[in-house]
């Protein structure tokens, strides 16, 4: 079987498992952000941390709950790791320093998972797993809270009540997040992967000495850092290393871990407002940018240009050769599209249009099908800008799922997609303009741009991967990475429960015969042109001087 023949398959098997689950996964979300009914582990969880389940919240409450409890989390975090030094269990590791121990915190708490250390060399079991894989569950938790707050503001009239913040955070960790990744830790042990609490190994001997390995909870915190789209590895290697993902077998359940929540809460996002067409119109949308741009990584890194090329079968460089260029072809856009950052191979060794596909799908706003919980609500955003536009060419005033889109909301919108862009062109211009940052980039030139340009679109978009030749491990870069993990975190998700609560106010608007048909394929067309539109307009500059400029070299 040729390469291409087999990341073709590989895509298909993909595409085949993500529909099987798509429908049963999508609606017993709803029916678990739907209940009022709470589980005796969720009763003695709300009992702990002093919070009604019951209390319904408007926005601003909700936003500070979640403020509150990502502070908490971030200070847990941070103290674990400047106190690691005498903690059990941490394999002889220092304490972490405060820039790294700072960076790293708001990293893990804004679900971006950037890393600018080596995992096995840095962090012990205890802050592997008390910290950072706890992290893993309740940062993706969060996501999809606020998500399933604006689908509320959708679905609710004339109140401005979008839930309770801490049960549908306890609900989305206890019912969701933790039986599945329990689940498919099991398949993972199975596939080869490791699961245990060793200490550091000597591993052979070697021309010039020994090498070192040590052990952990490797395949728990695999798979939900890829269930979560958090990406964090254990390894400085990632899921390139063949303890955290050993095969292709493996290679393809992260991936499908990856997509599986993120499709499927379209499914729940339609059960809710109580139109599954209009939850298929947005899994279109999602499923159409995807594919696409799986196909053209693919077509990039597959491309036979010179004899080194020629004689591998592609772009082999940084790509293992067990996992091939289809595997890490479609890993490496799925893991951009969302906001995993996770890697089995080096983006930075892709070809210079490969580079740039992997940045632009993070420029996209990671909604396709994106992170758990913000990669919905974003393309919910991206929705009602669409509506916008098509409201401003026949004259009429804009409506989505029988809310009218007024100045109000489309200012929190256009606010909501101009805070990320913002974020990663100020911060890579200070970059490339002091004296300082720029002695970080391994290369110079088009290339040199595009690691700090990557390393900003990754840190804003809270994704988390990276070009790999940047050295980030600096105080600048732990600095203004992690205010760009916070600032393209929690700012969006005010806009976006702004928005909520301003829809919920909102009395039902009937359908007319002038209503935009929203749930059909048109309106879907013209969602993904928005997209690639206002995203095109806002990078193209940047991405000319980066990855454009070197594939065209």
């Amino acid at each position: 079987m040729s390469p291409v023949t087999a990341g073709v398959l590989q895509l298909l098997a993909l595409i085949a498992v993500l529909a099987l689950v798509h429908v049963p996964l999508g609606n017993y979300m709803a029916r678990v952000y739907s209940s009022d009914k709470h589980l005796r582990v969720e009763k003695w969880i709300y009992k702990g941390i002093g919070a009604n389940p019951d209390t319904e919240m408007r926005w601003p409450a909700y936003m500070r709950g979640i403020l509150a409890f990502s502070l908490a989390g971030l200070l847990f975090l941070y103290a674990l790791q400047r106190l690691q030094g005498i903690l059990p269990a941490s394999l002889g590791f220092s304490s972490v320093n405060p820039a790294q121990s700072f960076n790293t915190a708001v990293s893990f708490v804004a679900n971006t998972n950037w890393q600018s250390y080596y995992g096995e060399q840095t962090m012990g079991h205890v802050v592997q797993t008390a910290g950072l894989a706890v992290q893993n569950f309740v940062s993706a938790a969060v996501g999809m809270a606020v998500a399933v707050a604006l689908v509320r503001g959708f679905a609710r009239a004339r109140t401005g009540e979008l839930g309770n913040f801490w049960a549908d955070l306890v609900r989305g960790t206890v019912r969701i997040l933790v039986p599945i990744a329990t689940v498919a830790a099991v398949v993972l042990v199975a596939s080869g992967a490791i699961q245990n609490f060793a200490g550091i190994h000597e591993v052979g001997q070697f021309t010039g000495g020994s090498q070192q390995w040590n052990g952990g909870a490797v395949a728990s915190q695999e798979v939900i850092k890829e269930l979560g789209t958090n990406g964090g590895g254990y390894f400085n290697a990632n899921a390139a290393h063949p303890f955290e993902n050993p095969n292709a077998f493996s290679n393809l359940l992260e991936i499908f871990l990856i997509l599986v929540i993120p499709f499927s809460l379209t499914r729940t996002f339609g059960v809710m407002v109580g139109s599954v067409r209009q939850g298929y119109a947005i899994l279109g949308a999602m499923a159409v940018i995807w594919v696409g741009f799986s196909a053209l990584m693919m077509w990039t890194e597959f491309a036979h240009h010179g004899a080194a090329l020629q004689a591998a079968g592609g772009a082999m460089e940084g790509k293992e050769t067990r996992l091939g260029i289809g595997g890490s072809s479609i890993f490496a856009v799925s893991t951009t599209l969302t906001s995993t950052g996770a890697v089995n191979s080096f983006h930075s060794s892709y070809t210079g249009f490969g580079g740039g596909i992997a940045m632009l799908g993070m420029m996209l706003g990671e909604i396709a099908p994106g992170g758990v919980g913000s990669g919905l609500y974003g393309m919910l955003i991206m929705a009602v800008i669409a509506v916008f536009i098509a409201g401003l060419m026949v004259g009429r005033t804009p409506e989505y799922l029988g809310k009218k889109i007024g100045s109000r909301e489309i200012k929190l919108a256009a606010l909501y997609i101009l805070i990320t862009p913002a974020l990663v062109l100020v911060f890579t211009s200070l970059s490339m303009a002091l004296p300082t940052p720029p002695s970080s980039m391994l290369n110079s030139g088009a290339h040199g741009f595009s690691e700090v340009l990557y390393a900003f679109t990754s840190a804003s978009n809270n994704n988390g991967s990276a070009f790999a030749g940047l050295n980030a491990n600096t105080d600048w870069f732990n600095t203004m990475t992690g205010l760009a993990m916070l600032f393209g975190r929690f700012l969006p998700m005010v806009f976006v429960l702004a928005l909520a609560g301003s829809l919920a106010e909102q009395r039902q608007v009937p359908v007319t015969v002038g209503t935009l048909r929203t749930e059909k394929p048109m309106f879907t067309g013209l969602l993904v042109g928005a997209i690639l539109i206002i995203t095109g307009l806002t990078y193209f500059p940047a991405l000319a001087l980066g990855p454009l400029a070197e594939g065209l070299a």
